[in-house]
């Protein structure tokens, strides 16, 4: 006989309506009782403290995309290395299994951070983590003070 898991999904349908009522009526509190004063200064666009200048399609830099998805690697690395602490050392497990189950973990454990690290050795071979650094670039201007005017002030 085959038995339905209704019951199941109704109790997840009862979290998921109580997250959306949750959310609209905070929204809606939230709409109701705080002050609606906007003036110039609250409807400007906020960026770092900067006007923002030219539109949002300019270019930037690839380098920053490749360092963020670096960043995310290891990020990953580490939100899996926690979970898999807690399951594979597991001290019941391990003596029931004659610590086969502890020599699993730990050859698991060095495969996937060999394959991370094979990943940075790949990205700081490609140069993907060296920084070109900016040249200055000097000043065509010539000021009318003579350069023996800032005597007294250079240490």
């Amino acid at each position: 006989m085959i038995e339905t898991n209704l019951s199941e999904f109704g109790t997840l349908l009862i979290f998921i309506l109580g997250a959306l009522a949750f959310a609209v009526v905070g929204l809606t509190a939230s709409k109701l009782l705080r002050p609606s004063r906007p003036n110039f200064e609250k409807l400007t666009t906020y960026e770092s403290g900067e006007d923002t200048v030219g539109t949002a399609w300019g270019q930037f830099n690839v380098k920053f995309y490749i360092v963020a998805l670096i960043f995310l690697l290891f990020e990953v690395e580490i939100i899996y290395l926690f979970p898999w602490a807690v399951i594979f050392g597991d001290k019941e497990l391990i003596e029931g299994t004659n610590w086969s189950w502890a020599w699993f973990a730990i050859t698991e454990m060095f495969i996937f951070i060999a394959v991370l690290a094979l990943g940075l050795a790949y990205a700081w071979r490609k140069g993907y983590l060296n920084w070109v650094k900016p040249q200055p670039v000097g000043s065509a201007y010539k000021s009318k003070i003579p350069e023996s005017a800032y005597d007294k002030y250079k240490g």
